[in-house]
């Protein structure tokens, strides 16, 4: 019998729902129906950048006063061990992703991690995420 390993699969993105005015609704509809967009999500998601690249200079200079890791941070089971067995705490912040692995136990985490400050999406197990939640902000 052969058994093939999945990865577990890291979404790029995160679905958010959003509640918008008829009139606004509307308007995008017309420049999709115009060809301007190909659907209403493209032109949120062409909307959403150019703001994020008006703001661009001011997200930079905040991810760097705030020490934050920009992108994708893990944290394995191996790293939050060698911290535990440093006497060593983490206080994650993260713009972006942070995950820590499925199979870091609640215990070790409690153990390694003092606080968590995601602005993004943060992935864990379910168990790890209820024995962090007072250390989540």
């Amino acid at each position: 019998m052969n058994v093939i390993a999945l990865k577990q699969k890291i979404s790029e993105s995160e679905k958010i729902t959003i509640n918008l005015g008829l009139i606004d609704l509307g308007q995008i509809d017309l420049l999709v129906q115009e060809g301007f967009y190909s659907n209403r999500t493209d032109l949120i998601r062409t909307a959403i950048r150019n703001q994020l690249t008006v703001h661009a200079e001011t997200v930079k200079q905040t991810v760097a006063r705030k020490s934050l890791v920009l992108g994708m941070q893990t944290y394995s089971r191996a790293e939050l061990q060698t911290l535990r067995d440093n006497g060593q705490t983490l206080h994650i912040q993260v713009l972006g992703l942070a995950t820590i692995a499925l199979d870091v136990s609640a215990e070790l985490a409690c153990a390694t991690i003092a606080s968590i400050s995601v602005l993004g999406a943060f992935h864990a197990s379910a168990a790890v995420k209820a024995a962090l939640a007072d250390r989540i902000h």
